[in-house]
């Protein structure tokens, strides 16, 4: 497995290192010795699998609150994705950026998002499936989300509008709204 930091803090793409004969191909995903050599002690509790059926489906911003905050392996494992991770940590000197990278079944890609980050995708066509890794389980009152065309993260999304986004992924509010908000209580 090949890391290569990304400028936000403790993300990474990681490409897997196939091993190919006349059957196909075996690849490791995870390796808790190697991911350590890199500063990543994360260790996992919850795999996910999601497709997605339309080129153009965005998904995200999703995270999870304080205690519940979770390291994420993602992988593409059929069709090519635009994966983005953005920094959510207010004392990082990266927060409010993003990193986003094409993922796809066959540059064999993963991006590493740490605790703290947000995470988001694009679909670039049709029918792509995904796979999750997290290091702590999904707790529904401890989700959060923030907006895909949110000014403060300025993301340069590689399909023009209009996106196919849930109702949920489309309700979050602008940052900026959030913080007035919280000015006037």
């Amino acid at each position: 497995m090949q890391f290569e930091a990304t400028h936000i803090p403790g993300a990474f793409v990681i490409k897997q290192d196939p091993f190919i004969d006349i059957r196909g191909s075996f690849s490791r995903i995870f390796c808790d010795r190697e991911f350590f050599k890199h500063g990543i002690e994360a260790k996992f509790v919850q795999s996910n699998l999601c497709t997605n059926k339309l080129k153009g489906t965005l998904r995200g911003l999703h995270a999870q609150l304080l205690e519940y905050a979770e390291d994420k392996i993602v992988i593409c494992s059929r069709g090519r994705i635009y994966d983005v991770c953005v920094d959510m940590r207010i004392c990082s000197p990266t927060y409010g950026q993003y990193f986003g990278a094409e993922l796809s079944e066959n540059n064999g890609k993963m991006l590493f998002i740490p605790k703290g980050c947000a995470h988001g995708y694009l679909t670039l066509e049709d029918n792509c499936q995904l796979v999750y890794f997290m290091s702590d389980y999904y707790v529904p009152n401890s989700s959060i989300g923030y907006r895909y065309d949110e000014p403060l993260f300025s993301i340069k999304w590689p399909l023009p509008k209009p996106f196919i986004i849930s109702e949920q992924d489309l309700s979050w509010q602008y940052i900026q709204i959030k913080e007035k908000l919280n000015d006037s209580l």
